[in-house]
């Protein structure tokens, strides 16, 4: 066992993640990746489509746990990205008696569009930075997600 015991300061990694959050959950965050990624998506539908690529399949309830937000919002949401033609609700293969939601074809162009965009923005970011930083962030913060999940 590896140090089981020992308790370490967290107070600058907890600001350093609340500050990463507040940048991350700002809408001027959002506003410019749509911009850079010229698509023109309600700002609201947005994370729904992204969760829904990067978790989904999955049913209305499970998206909405993982955003943060309520059952009824959620669907009213996918109900517009169904109406966009960007997303798409079809029976379950466990349960036909459940919808689960997928990303349309023209949501993924969508999605694709937007990951390119992310992409560039984050290059920018990491201009400054050594590849072996870069690599070693991505594995530590991979590494960090897996053990808040329990994985």
């Amino acid at each position: 066992m590896q140090d089981a015991h020992k308790k370490y300061d967290i107070r600058d990694f907890h600001g350093a993640l609340l500050d990463i959050i507040s940048v991350m959950n700002h809408p001027l965050r959002d506003e410019n990746l749509l911009r850079e990624a010229s698509v023109k998506l309600d700002q609201a539908l947005f994370p729904l489509l992204v969760a829904i690529d990067r978790y989904g399949p999955g049913g209305v309830v499970e998206l909405a746990d993982r955003l943060g937000r309520d059952y009824t919002t959620v669907s009213r949401q996918v109900k517009r990205l169904e109406a966009l033609a960007l997303a798409q609700k079809q029976p379950g293969e466990k349960d036909r008696r459940v919808s689960v939601v997928t990303v349309a074809p023209q949501g993924k162009i969508l999605i694709d569009k937007i990951n390119q965009a992310r992409e560039r923005l984050m290059n920018q970011i990491f201009a400054d930075w050594t590849p072996d930083d870069v690599e070693t962030l991505f594995r530590l913060v991979r590494k960090y997600a897996q053990s808040v999940k329990g994985e």
